[in-house]
């Protein structure tokens, strides 16, 4: 299966009122299994510099197939792989980055997302992974 544009849209729509709910807006990406940007919503009042955050957590998370604050235990100082958020045109190791899955376990994209604090950021990104 690969992500649709509705299946995408579905995932933006989840994330929106999962962050309504908290009163935070956010900005939220949703990638293909290449890490293309398939859609995208930035919400009323979201943090303009958070737009690119948004779309590199989904780019981390694809690349590294896992939520992108897992790339911190990698990259963090004293950590075996420091720097590492550097390679790959830049990622970001913190949270608000989820791979989305098919029902085989497939990799078919990721969603990002930024505009709050990261344990909000990892919240909304959650919710809205759970629409897929």
């Amino acid at each position: 299966m690969r992500l649709s544009l509705k299946d995408a849209q579905t995932v933006i729509e989840r994330a929106c009122a999962h962050a309504d709910g908290l009163g935070v807006p956010m900005n939220i990406a949703v990638v293909d299994g290449g890490g293309h940007l398939l859609a995208f919503a930035r919400m009323d009042g979201a943090i303009l510099g958070s737009i690119d955050i948004a779309l590199t957590k989904a780019k981390t998370s694809i690349l590294f197939n896992a939520p992108s604050e897992n790339l911190w235990e990698y990259c963090k100082p004293g950590g075996p792989a420091p720097a590492t958020e550097y390679t790959n045109g830049g990622l970001i190791p913190y949270a608000g980055g989820i791979p989305l899955y098919d029902e085989t376990g497939t990799l078919i994209g990721a969603i990002g997302v930024s505009g709050g604090l990261p344990v909000q950021d990892g919240e909304v990104a959650r919710a809205g992974a759970a629409a897929v």
